[in-house]
C-alpha cells in the first residue's frame, strides 16, 4: 500500500526528516536516511536526501506504506510520569494562552532524535498544560543547553515565532564560563563555520557580540549575544579563540577536568521580542551548577543586567 501526502504551508522550508517523524513519530534517523536512499519515499516523484526542505504543495509518496508502519512500531517510546512533567513545570517562567516560556534543564533534548529517549515535546504532550493544544517548537536549544526556551501553543503563534526568529527579530543572550582570560573585554566574533552533511561540506558565516562581565587569569564569565544560528556556534567560537566553554566534551581547548562539574557552562539567559507592540523579556535564572563554579573560579556575576 503506498501514500502520498501534500505539504501544507505550515511544513515549508522544513527539513523532510523533520517533517517524517511529525508524520510518522520518533523514528530513528538512521532508518530514515536508508528508506530514503531505497527510494521508498519520494519528493515530487524524485528521491531526496534528508537535508532536502520540502516546499508547500510538494508532494510526497510513501512506497510500501506497510514497511513503513513497521518503522513506526520501532521507534522509542517514553511515557512520562506525573513526577517529571511536575518537576518541569516548576521550571515555567511564563504560560499564556499562545506559548509557554521555561527554564530548560541541561541534559534534556527538546524533541526526538535518534538518542533521544526523553526530551520536552514528549513531557509537554502529555502535560495539562497543553490538554486542549499540542506543543509546536518554534527555535533550537543544544540538549545540554539551560535556560530560556519556548514552545508554542498553537499554530498560528508557531508560525510567527518560528519568522521571529528566522528573521533575527528575537534578541537572545547567552551566559558561558570559558577556560581561561579573554583578551578583549568586549567585541565581535566572526568565523566562517564548517559542518558536514554526509559528506558535503558546508561553510556557514557566524557572527556573535560578546562582553566579558568578570574574568581572571583561569577563567571567563561571557555574556554572548548571536546574531546568526549556527549549529554548535557559541561552542566552536569560543573553542577557535582557545577558551572553549568548561564542560564542553567535543570543543575543548583545555586539559584539566579536577573538580569540574560535568554540566556544559552554557545558559540561555535572556530572549526579548515584539508581537502586536507588546515587548516580552524573559531571563532564566542560573542554576546552582553555574553559580557553583562560578564560586570556585571567583568569577562575580552581581552586574548582570
Amino acid at each position: 500500500m503506498n501514500k502520498r501526502f501534500i505539504v501544507d504551508s505550515t511544513c515549508n522550508n522544513m527539513r523532510v526528516d523533520r517533517w517524517l517523524r511529525s508524520k510518522l513519530g520518533n523514528i530513528p534517523q538512521s532508518l530514515i536516511e536508508k528508506t530514503l536512499r531505497a527510494g521508498k519515499i519520494k519528493i515530487n516523484k524524485k528521491k531526496a536526501k534528508s537535508s532536502f526542505k520540502i516546499k508547500t504543495d510538494d508532494e510526497i509518496d510513501l512506497f510500501n506504506f506497510e514497511f513503513q508502519e513497521r518503522i513506526i512500531q520501532k521507534k522509542i517510546k517514553f511515557e512520562p510520569t506525573d513526577e517529571v512533567i511536575k518537576s518541569n513545570e516548576d521550571l515555567i517562567i511564563d504560560n499564556n494562552e499562545n506559548f509557554v516560556v521555561l527554564n530548560k534543564k541541561s541534559g534534556i533534548s527538546v524533541q526526538g532524535g535518534t538518542k533521544s529517549k526523553k526530551n520536552l515535546i514528549d513531557i509537554f504532550s502529555k502535560s495539562q498544560i497543553f490538554h486542549n493544544s499540542k506543543p509546536f517548537t518554534v527555535h533550537r536549544l543544544d540538549k545540554d543547553t539551560s535556560g530560556v526556551f519556548i514552545i508554542a501553543k498553537n499554530r498560528q503563534t508557531a508560525q510567527l515565532l518560528t519568522t521571529l526568529f528566522r528573521l533575527r527579530k528575537v534578541h537572545k543572550t547567552y551566559l558561558a564560563i570559558c577556560n581561561g582570560e579573554l583578551e578583549k573585554n568586549s567585541g565581535e566574533l566572526i568565523d566562517e563555520l564548517i559542518r558536514f552533511e554526509g559528506k558535503k561540506k558546508i561553510v556557514e558565516k557566524a557572527t556573535t557580540f560578546f562582553k566579558v562581565i568578570d574574568k581572571n587569569s583561569k577563567a571567563s564569565l561571557v555574556e554572548m549575544k548571536p546574531i546568526t544560528g549556527r549549529k554548535h556556534q557559541l561552542r566552536k567560537q569560543l573553542f577557535n579563540i582557545g577558551h572553549s566553554i568548561y564542560g564542553d566534551k567535543k570543543y575543548k581547548s583545555y586539559n584539566s577536568t579536577i573538580g569540574l562539574n560535568k554540566n556544559l557552562m552554557l545558559h540561555s539567559y535572556k530572549v526579548r521580542f515584539i508581537i502586536n507592540k507588546k515587548k516580552y523579556t524573559y531571563k532564566a535564572l542560573l542554576p546552582d551548577y553555574f553559580k557553583k563554579l562560578l564560586e570556585i573560579k571567583r568569577l562575580d556575576f552581581s552586574n548582570l543586567k
